[in-house]
């Protein structure tokens, strides 16, 4: 939905179904009711996930087709998509192969331009006939406990071929604006643990490889001078500013903004995602009681990585809660958990949700306007402690009602 900070809708890798057919019925039975709730009156805003299998369906000209019109007649529209995960999301043991197929493998490269191409059909035009930007969000590049991370060469290597695929579907992109006048954006997602998975070694990445590699590629392949090939790069490769990914490693999202635009890089979409935080006592008693709160977070299906600050404000990382749990000592002072809880809830008895990252992210969007894109993704409600399990539409509406009236 168009709210005063952008386009707003929720990621649909809340529903299960990796097959089109499936993930469809899914959102036949979810969004009509939503948008009556929501927006009645006015056109309803999706982000929509598929999965590889779904995206060689959809693409297929009576499927799209049957899209669109569904779209039409229910007044929603797609406005962005999330190219993460690439296989099974739902029902099965996701971690770390999230990743997989990563940016090193032309896998991933048809994947994304897939994506593309539907999504090229798919934006609407907005008021004035205008067609509204579009971006996917995908995969932080690779997985780094997947190599040799700390060796230079291993890190050369993994970078170079990534940003090589990267490059193939910015041309993807270029063309597709020059056919369709669709102007998309590929947005990588930081991550704990990924390839990248900060601010720093986004724009590292960027001014390193992605700009030296695609200003000597783009220039030649469409004519381009190397400053109006450094433009399109930065106007089709962005950053999705996973609000739960910063807070779980410290970032504040003002020094990252004023971190991207120093170097003149852009955000493609915010994801208003929570994560879990808590500060250890110096009790015992009240240590451990934190420690089994975080323990009731503990699921077999997802990442759950966990950025620890110690008690000389230094940080240690672990890549899953188990980790975390097995080395927590007196060092410990406060640990942020990868794991998108509700928003709407901002404390879970001795533990809290980094609820107040989203508030802070959402004024820097007022004031800057950063981005036309917010997405919500909380996906975590089938792993969700009992106690804080609801029906899936309502707690859809709640987190979507929370986030406007934050807005208003």
């Amino acid at each position: 939905m168009k709210t005063p900070l952008g386009h707003l809708g929720y990621c649909t890798n809340i529903h299960a179904g990796e097959s089109w057919a499936d993930h469809f019925a899914a959102l036949q039975q979810a969004i009509p009711e939503l948008k009556k709730r929501l927006s009645p009156d006015a056109p309803f805003g999706i982000g929509l996930r598929l999965s590889n299998e779904a995206s060689e369906e959809l693409e297929q000209p009576e499927n799209l087709i049957a899209f669109q019109h569904w779209l039409s007649e229910n007044n929603c529209y797609v406005f962005t998509m999330n190219g993460f995960p690439f296989g099974g999301f739902h029902d099965t043991v996701v971690k770390d192969q999230v990743h997989a197929p990563d940016w090193t493998t032309e896998a991933r490269v048809e994947y994304t331009k897939r994506l593309f191409r539907i999504l090229s059909v798919l934006l609407p035009v907005d008021e004035l006939g205008n067609a509204i930007q579009g971006g996917v969000s995908t995969s932080p590049l690779s997985y780094r406990y997947w190599f040799e991370w700390e060796q230079p060469a291993a890190r050369d290597y993994i970078y170079s071929l990534a940003t090589q695929n990267v490059l193939e579907v910015v041309a993807e992109l270029i063309r597709l604006h020059q056919q369709t006048d669709r102007l998309m954006h590929l947005d990588l997602e930081p991550e704990p643990d990924g390839v990248i998975e900060t601010a720093d070694e986004f724009i590292t990445w960027f001014t390193d490889y992605l700009l030296p590699m695609g200003i000597e590629q783009i220039s030649d392949q469409f004519g381009l001078t190397d400053e109006e090939a450094e433009a399109t790069i930065c106007e089709h490769v962005r950053l999705c500013y996973d609000v739960c990914h910063f807070a779980v490693g410290y970032e504040r999202p003002a020094e990252v903004l004023d971190k991207l635009k120093a170097y003149g890089l852009r955000v493609g979409k915010i994801q208003i995602s929570a994560a879990l935080k808590a500060e250890f006592p110096t009790d015992p008693t009240e240590r451990e009681q934190v420690k089994k709160a975080f323990e009731q977070f503990n699921e077999p299906t997802y990442l759950h990585q966990v950025v620890t600050r110690t008690q000389s404000a230094g940080l240690l990382r672990y890549p899953d809660l188990p980790d975390a749990l097995a080395a927590l000592d007196d060092n410990h002072a406060e640990w942020r958990a990868h794991f998108h809880v509700p928003l709407f809830v901002a404390d879970y008895g001795v533990l809290q949700s980094t609820q107040n990252d989203i508030l802070e992210v959402l004024k820097l969007q007022a004031d800057r306007r950063f981005t036309n894109q917010l997405e919500v993704e909380t996906y975590t409600w089938g792993v969700l402690p009992d106690d804080l399990k609801k029906e899936l539409v309502d707690s859809i509406e709640r987190e979507i009602q929370w986030v406007v009236e934050q807005i208003e």
